[in-house]
């Protein structure tokens, strides 16, 4: 997937400005940056949940905005910070959902079989019968998780799948997303305010600040003192975990 000089205005003003980059197919990319950086509209542009001012999303050599929704939907899934649905619903039934790209809502026992994987994959088994609403945060963004599995797209996107979770559950939820990329097959992009996570668990990492991207690579060479001071306006340094660069800022 290919991004090519995005552009979103508010009231005249550039959010995004001509933002352009590579995502790496089976790789996990971070997008990170300050608040209001722009990262959360870059992803809703590529995943057309934002309409675009400018600029192009090449997805599979074609634009992405030539895409029928039912096709793109069994090539590409979302789960943005937002996910309150009103319906009462069972995990079972939630993960079901993410077979509505094939099934239309009459489930196949290919259908069954796979949100029987989903389910199964990421531990849901005791919970299936319980109501999303009955949930803890850890289990409720689990199950979510579980819905995109079952989607079975080759590109998952996330935003923020550690809002609102404690250190326990956002670690969690950072070690299914890099199991996503290297058991499955996916290629994850996420957004993230924590940028310690985003080290140890991405590929590769894209900072933005002020809707322009300031840095793009690796782990290894986004994560520096003097990349993260010029992002984050504020003085880093940085150690190493596991053969990992992370960050302490004062």
């Amino acid at each position: 997937m290919r991004i090519n000089k995005l552009l979103k205005k508010y009231d005249g003003k550039p959010v995004v400005d001509e933002v352009s980059f590579e995502i790496p197919k089976g790789k996990v990319l971070s997008l990170i940056g300050p608040n209001g950086a722009g990262k959360s509209t870059v992803m809703g542009m590529i995943s057309r949940l934002i309409a675009r001012d400018g600029g192009s999303v090449d997805f599979e050599g074609s634009d992405i905005s030539r895409w029928k929704s039912k096709e793109l939907s069994k090539r590409l899934a979302i789960l943005t910070q937002s996910n309150n649905i009103q319906m009462k619903l069972t995990v079972e039934e939630l993960v079901a959902f993410g077979r509505f790209p094939y099934s239309g809502g009459r489930l196949t026992s290919e259908d069954r079989a796979i949100i029987e994987r989903a389910i199964s994959y990421m531990e849901l088994e005791p919970f299936r019968d319980r109501f999303i609403d009955e949930l803890s945060g850890g289990q409720r963004q689990r199950a979510y998780i579980a819905m995109v599995i079952a989607q079975d797209t080759e590109y998952v996107l996330l935003d923020e799948p550690t809002n609102n979770l404690d250190i326990y559950h956002a670690t969690n939820m950072m070690k299914i997303v890099r199991r996503l990329c290297d058991e499955l097959n996916k290629t994850v992009i996420l957004v993230l305010h924590e940028i310690n996570y985003a080290a140890f668990y991405s590929d590769y990492i894209c900072a933005f600040k002020n809707g322009k991207i300031i840095k793009y690579g690796t782990v290894r060479e986004v994560m520096t003192k003097e990349n993260l001071s010029e992002i984050y306006d504020v003085d880093f340094e940085i150690m190493e975990i596991e053969g990992k660069p992370l960050s302490i800022y004062y």
